[in-house]
């Protein structure tokens, strides 16, 4: 009797990437979640005789500057980073999807076209987008949200075309083809459902690194504005008092690298998860 293959959640508990990413990503969403119903402290309201305090009973984290409370600026900054990273990726996402699956079904000069176009965009980083968008609009997080979307697009459209040529030079893709069905009706039926799951792999990696573009803006003052709190922007004014208070600048780079950690890790777990061959092989 041939033994039954593990089912998807058998294989989940066996990943260590895949369970270690999990938890961390949880932990990050929690932690905006929590932020819209409960913080420590305002992270909007300055104490100034309180300023640079250690870790306490009062502030678990310490608090910077301001007197504002760490712990509370972390919680709300974790809101932000995912606001960021959930609409660039959302962008880069959807219309880089749609242009991939273009270039594979039309070919020709179309492709040729589209590849180009995301070759030319790929010459233009989301940080210095950010700077000739600041430059024309002034600082903001919604030009941090164009600027890292952008850059998103070629990525899932290289991703999309590539994967989506693979379905097309399939076997069953053929026979529909010979059946007289439309490249539009495969490419909904057929190819799309066969790269979703690379697509979702795909989207884990853009939000790790969207969180980190939005911090690095952020760094630069041109991302998230004040009085919003933002990983990136602690992490600047913590660079003044780096040998009078460490703790400031060690708290949302502890923050930002668990973050990027736990979706880099989930989004390898879910590439071992998502492939059948591997899901045979064990």
């Amino acid at each position: 009797m041939t033994p039954r293959a593990p089912s998807v959640w058998q294989r989940a508990l066996r990943q260590r990437s895949f369970m270690l990413g999990a938890v961390l990503t949880l932990l990050l969403l929690f932690a905006a979640g929590l932020s819209f119903v409960w913080t420590p402290w305002s992270p909007y309201e300055m104490d100034l005789p309180s300023k640079l305090q250690p870790p306490g009973a009062a502030h678990w984290l310490g608090t910077d500057a301001y007197g504002r409370d760490v712990a509370s600026l972390l919680l709300v900054g974790a809101r932000n980073s995912i606001l960021v990273g959930v609409i660039a990726v959302g962008i880069g996402l959807g219309l880089g999807t749609a242009l991939g699956l273009l270039a594979a079904a039309r070919r020709g000069w179309v492709e040729e076209a589209i590849m180009r176009l995301a070759d030319f965009t790929f010459a233009f980083p989301a940080i210095l987008s950010a700077i000739m968008l600041t430059a024309v609009f002034g600082a903001g997080i919604v030009n941090s949200i164009i600027a890292i979307g952008i850059f998103n697009i070629p990525t899932f459209a290289r991703v999309t075309r590539a994967s989506a040529n693979a379905v097309w030079a399939r076997e069953y893709v053929l026979a529909a083809r010979a059946c007289g069905r439309s490249r539009w009706a495969i490419t909904r039926e057929h190819v799309l459902p066969n790269i979703l799951p690379m697509l979702i792999v795909q989207a884990t990696i853009q939000f790790a690194l969207a969180i980190l573009a939005e911090a690095a803006l952020s760094y630069l003052g041109l991302g998230t504005q004040p009085p919003q709190p933002s990983w990136g922007r602690m992490l600047s004014e913590a660079q003044t008092l780096m040998f009078e208070a460490p703790l400031l600048a060690i708290w949302p780079g502890l923050a930002i690298a668990l973050a990027v950690l736990g979706l880099n890790l989930l989004g390898d777990g879910l590439r071992d998860l998502l492939d059948p061959r591997l899901a045979r092989s064990r």
